[in-house]
């Protein structure tokens, strides 16, 4: 089957991409661009590098805008997701949803609506095991964005690791985030994965960080092979 992923530049959306390649076909990355910080539906730290992860991927892009106004926001992605059909002949949509019933319900009413599969291979998967099956396959992560405490700005650009992900589990049991960000806790960006043909080398990022939230902006950024 010929799938759209709906991807988003990190972690989870760029772990869905991956599983679904083991299964079916990977036609295409969705991706929306809001202008909205705060979306409802949208991961939007440096969401501007997109291209360039789906240049190393070596797949086509469908790309779209909102202004991100809840709800508004879902005829944006529903636009996106027909012109994915147009152009690449989807029959499903990916996506990287493990909990969030709120993200998983609306597109789930979409792909219903377009007679297309919803397929979310993460849903309530162990975040543990997740985070560590991240690392032993090789995807390379970067923290880009922390909004909760008690997260403070040395964690931006930070690359996710063993220690990292140790330390995350300690945060969750004692200021109860989810371990995977979901709930909005943090964000990442993917430099590279299993399925990239090349690796995103980051040449210049600008650190945020104020009243306990902050972004790593990547400023610049390029392509290196593998």
């Amino acid at each position: 089957m010929r799938l759209g992923v709906l991807f988003s530049g990190g972690k989870d959306s760029s772990f869905a991409c991956w599983r679904a390649m083991q299964h079916e076909e990977v036609a295409c990355l969705i991706s929306v661009l809001s202008r909205n910080e705060e979306s409802y539906m949208f991961h939007t730290p440096n969401i501007r590098w997109v291209p360039l992860q789906a240049e190393a991927a070596g797949l086509p892009l469908v790309q779209g805008e909102t202004e991100g106004r809840e709800e508004a926001e879902l005829a944006d992605l529903r636009q996106v997701i027909r012109l994915a059909m147009d152009r690449h002949g989807i029959k499903g949509v990916v996506t990287g949803a493990l909990q969030s019933v709120y993200q998983a319900s609306r597109i789930q009413r979409i792909c219903a609506d377009l007679d297309l599969w919803c397929f979310n291979p993460l849903w309530h998967t162990d975040p543990h095991r997740y985070l560590q099956e991240l690392l032993t396959l090789g995807f390379r992560v970067v923290i880009t964005g922390v909004f909760s405490r008690p997260f403070d700005a040395s964690w931006l650009g930070r690359e996710m690791d063993r220690e990292t992900i140790r330390e995350l589990e300690g945060i969750a049991r004692t200021h109860r985030i989810t371990l995977t960000g979901e709930g909005g806790e943090y964000e990442t960006f993917v430099r590279d994965a299993p399925f990239f043909r090349r690796r995103i080398i980051v040449q210049e990022a600008r650190p945020e960080f104020r009243n306990d939230r902050g972004a790593y902006r990547i400023e610049q950024a390029r392509l290196e092979g593998k």
